[in-house]
Parts: structure tokens; sequence; C-alpha cells
């Protein structure tokens, strides 16, 4: 099983995976999987308290998942040395909390996934850089040139999109005012030649089906497949 859901800002919005609120995963185990579509924030500081948290985050019953978003420390995020996962690269956190890196196509539960994070800050004005915010969050052209190699090593086709920031012309169906950066553009011509079943994205912090093949995440928890 394998469900997605939105931003957990590290920890300020996981209320929506505790027992109270996800009581389907009594039933999970580390064969399930759970994908935070960005603004993971579990990798934000270097100490005792987020070392804590991300002990107790791999003690859930699941493999929690996650693609970066703006709001995460890169610098600390990309010191994780790479590895291979089920086909594409990841950060491994601790056994179970796992980064899917920008770009990449994986293979979880039968199903092919590429995914795509990184985001734009819009209160990047009121952030600080390297202590609050990082020029890393939106990709770079390596990592733009690398996903367009791999979507064309897998025929433009995949089962499932997760992202952080969505399509231009589809998160600006939702606010005219957003998908104005490279990314989402970005994406936009990726969502123009790729075959896929569904997108689901974070960032924008509403829980809205756009159409049958898109979906924005924030509280909401849905299994891969489902709007």
């Amino acid at each position: 099983m394998i469900y997605v859901t939105g931003d957990t800002h590290g920890g300020i919005d996981m209320e929506k995976l505790d027992n109270d609120h996800f009581k389907e995963q009594a039933n999970l185990t580390k064969e399930d999987y759970v994908i935070v579509a960005g603004d993971f924030g579990f990798i934000w500081q270097d100490n005792e308290k987020q070392r804590k948290l991300l002990e107790l985050l791999g003690e859930l019953n699941y493999t929690l998942l996650f693609v970066d978003g703006n709001h995460e420390n890169f610098r600390l995020l990309n010191a994780y040395p790479l590895d291979i996962w089920n086909g594409g690269k990841i950060h491994r956190i601790t056994d179970s909390v796992i980064h899917l890196t920008r770009g990449q196509f994986f293979t979880i539960a039968g199903e092919t996934l590429f995914t795509f994070g990184g985001g734009d800050s819009m209160d990047k004005q009121w952030r600080t850089p390297d202590i609050s915010w990082w020029p890393e969050e939106l990709p770079s052209e390596t990592q733009y040139r690398e996903g367009l190699a791999n979507l064309e090593a897998h025929n433009w086709e995949a089962d499932y999109v997760i992202t952080h920031e969505g399509p231009a012309k589809i998160v600006q169906s939702l606010n005219r005012h957003f998908g104005r950066n490279p990314l989402c553009k970005y994406l936009q011509k990726v969502a123009e030649k790729l075959r896929f079943k569904k997108w689901y994205f974070g960032h924008y912090h509403l829980d809205a089906p756009v159409d049958e093949k898109y979906r924005a995440l924030y509280q909401d928890k849905v299994v891969l497949g489902f709007m």
C-alpha cells in the first residue's frame, strides 16, 4: 500500500500522520509506504532534538518517503551520501526514512513513480540565507537535464508523478499568481509529454483534486491512484 500526503514542515503539520488521524497505519508494515510531497522539514538542524525526531519517524509501522520541497536545509540534506534504491537515487536518512531525489524513477510496490522535488519560497524575503533559506530550493540545470534524460530512458511513461510544485498551467488554475517560476514551467513541459495516471503535488497548502489526473495535497492522505 502506498499513501501520499502533503507538507509536514518538520513536525508542524505532522499531526495528520499520528494514530488518531491515520488509523490505517495500525495495519501497515515496513513494506507499506507514505510519501510526503515536499517540505518534509525534518532535516533542518543537526542536533540531538532532530536526531531523536528522526529516530521516532523510523519507528513508525511503515516506511516514510519524501520528495524535498523548498523549506528544507539543503546543506544538511545533500550531505547524506547518495544511494540507489528501487531504481532511483536516494538519500537514506534512516533505515526507513528515505529522500527520493529530483528527476528520478522508482519502482515501488509494482508501480513506477517519477519524482521531482524543489520549490520557490514565497516567503524568502523574510528568511535568512543559509539559516532558514537555501538557494538550492530550486533545481540546478544538471538536475533538470537528469530528469529529462531519465524520462527519455523510460520512454516518457510513468504510473504516477510526485512533486512539490505543480505544472504551471495546473497551479495557475488554482491561483493565477502561482506557477511563474522556472520549476513550474519545466514541470509543465514534462506534463505535456509524459504519459501517466495521476500526479500529486504539495506546496500550496490546498487539498483539492484539480481534475481527474492532478491532486493538490496538504492535510489529506490518499492511496496512490485515488484522488
